[in-house]
């Protein structure tokens, strides 16, 4: 199986589901949230290399979490993007924080907003329950 960059699990390929998760989680929240990160790294044209090929690796089951922590390269690679980004947030002046503020506080709002929207489909009542038919007094056995 070959890496597809921005694709995450191709043809032959399936992607695991949450529960694949737990053996790093501590909860089926945190797993759907390590999910969910995973397939922004598979899927960001930002992202290259070795954090792309972690996330693809393991969506696809070619690779578990739990090797993938253990992969000195996979983690120095991690180590280095939280640098860049730590130095990206050290050179900002006070006018781009207070835009990424806006911008992150925009994120959330619809973060939350899709996550609840996801809560009340897996949770909610079904709209399509088959409970009988509706149609009263046709056919059927009267008494």
């Amino acid at each position: 199986m070959t890496n597809r960059p921005g694709n995450g699990p191709g043809p032959g390929d399936r992607e695991i589901d949450d529960s694949e998760l737990m053996d790093v989680a501590q909860d089926p929240e945190q797993a759907e949230s390590l999910h969910k990160a995973l397939r922004t790294l598979a899927n960001n044209p930002n992202v290259n290399g070795p954090l792309q090929e972690m996330a693809q690796g393991i969506l696809s089951g070619r690779m578990g979490m739990t090797d993938a922590i253990k992969d000195e390269r996979y983690m120095d690679a991690l180590g280095d993007r939280m640098t860049e980004i730590r130095h990206a947030a050290e050179s900002q002046t006070m006018e781009d924080r207070e835009a990424e503020r806006g911008k992150r506080e925009e994120w959330a709002r619809k973060r939350e907003e899709e996550e609840q929207k996801e809560r009340d489909e897996r949770d909610g009542p079904s709209t399509n329950l088959f409970t009988g038919s509706k149609k009263r007094g046709q056919g059927g056995h009267r008494g």
